[in-house]
């Protein structure tokens, strides 16, 4: 990895990211079981209302990867 390029690297990294989230997407589908547990559907919307906000933030990380920089 001392020689990989930063589009390697980026695919390696992705990756391995990737299948953390969608691991933890399926996890989090376990909580449907009726059998095995019980929600209203306020906490179904701040579950999925607290996703799509980090999904969007993360978007917009990519659309402009300086606007999570730091500035005074």
């Amino acid at each position: 990895m001392k020689n990989e390029t930063k589009k390697d690297r980026f695919k390696r990294v992705g990756e391995k990211r990737v299948q953390n989230v969608l691991k933890g997407i399926r996890n989090l589908s376990g909580l449907s079981n009726k059998n095995t547990y019980e929600w209203d559907p306020a906490q179904l919307e701040k579950i999925w209302a607290a996703i799509n906000d980090e999904l969007e933030t993360c978007k917009e990380c990519f659309k402009n990867p300086d606007s999570r920089k730091f500035r005074l």
